[in-house]
């Protein structure tokens, strides 16, 4: 049974006592504890032994006091049974053996049971429903993304293949997106059954396409998602940066939530999405390698700005950087308990003037 539903609470924009406090990529390299696993464990290693696994996405609620839990895992992870061979190269990211450039490509690719095929998945999810006391989030990355690792063979700065076929070839590019889409909803469906409270998108490089090319080559994709996702009735979470210019479409794809980065105010987030979303942001990841007399004033100023409207969850505007030397878990923790104790002062002293 759940103690903690600040998380949920703040989704659906009823009210809280405090804002809820979770952090993307908050599982990682800056926890020793972490490291000490990668010495034996590569990260899909982890993610195929659920007691690994269930360890790792357990360890920042622990050590962070976080108001919910994000499986750890990772967005390739779904992709390798539609047939598509793969690697994580570590300081690079997906290596894909064989790029996605034509029709032939995409009808290469099949759909699948995700339960039968990823078994030890929805293993750790149903072990973290049962021990967990905050809601856990499940995801998969967003069709977009997930594409442009596909048709570019691995990360990319300007994504000029994926835009090339895009553009030159609509009919591959809609077959694709189609794939990916009943994947995806396959994919976070099982995760709800297992016991995922809420699930999210990373769209990570969403923000790379014109507001007309979102509209037209990947709005309807997320909308298909989101439908077809909403009757489960969990939140539905669509993440990306440097998506500023997107919102107004954004807010037309059914998320309960949108996570908003540094570079967008909160008040001009919330002014484009409308008022029916909550948001999820938007420190940057960078300021958490600044003095804390020089992060305390940017997270009041978000508090400040979180509290001013119903539906607002306190995360990075980003993951976890991983740095060398990487940041101290004792900065999480004392930003986590900043946010709790000034949030819930700050909603106290309005709830006494009515």
């Amino acid at each position: 049974m759940l103690e903690n539903t600040r998380f949920l609470d703040a989704c659906w924009r009823r009210p809280v006592d405090r804002l809820p406090v979770w952090y993307m990529r908050q599982a990682g390299r800056y926890q020793p504890e972490y490291r000490k696993i990668r010495e034996r464990y590569s990260l899909l290693d982890i993610v195929r032994h659920p007691e690994v696994c269930k360890e790792v996405t357990m360890l920042p609620v622990e050590q962070l006091n976080v108001d919910a839990a994000i499986l750890f895992s990772d967005i390739m992870v779904p992709v390798g049974p539609l047939g598509v061979q793969f690697d994580i190269k570590e300081a690079v990211g997906p290596v894909i053996e064989s790029p996605i450039r034509s029709q032939s490509d995409v009808d290469r690719l099949h759909l699948y049971d995700p339960v039968a095929e990823l078994p030890y998945v929805f293993d750790t999810i149903q072990m973290l429903h049962r021990d967990l006391k905050v809601p856990l989030i499940g995801f998969t990355g967003g069709p977009f993304t997930l594409a442009s690792y596909l048709v570019e063979g691995g990360p990319s700065r300007n994504y000029v293949r994926t835009k090339q076929l895009m553009w030159s070839e609509p009919d591959v590019w809609q077959s694709l997106m189609d794939k990916l889409a009943d994947m995806t909803i396959s994919y976070l469906t099982a995760q709800i059954d297992a016991g995922a409270r809420a699930v999210q998108l990373f769209d990570s490089w969403v923000g790379s396409l014109a507001p007309e090319d979102f509209e037209t080559f990947v709005l309807p994709v997320i909308q298909r998602v989101f439908a077809a996702l909403e009757p489960h009735g969990v939140p539905l979470i669509y993440s990306g940066v440097v998506t500023g210019e997107l919102l107004p479409l954004i807010a037309k794809t059914g998320a309960t939530v949108v996570s908003i980065d540094w570079r967008v105010p909160i008040e001009s987030a919330r002014a484009r999405l409308g008022s029916n979303i909550a948001i999820q942001g938007n420190l940057d990841p960078a300021m958490l390698f600044a003095p804390w007399s020089a992060i305390l004033p940017r997270a009041r100023a978000i508090v400040d700005a979180g509290l001013a409207a119903p539906g607002f969850i306190f995360n990075l505007g980003h993951g976890v950087v991983h740095n060398n030397p990487p940041i101290e878990t004792a900065i999480l923790r004392q930003l986590t308990d900043f946010v709790h104790a000034y949030s819930s002062e700050c909603i106290a002293q309005s709830v006494a003037k009515f």
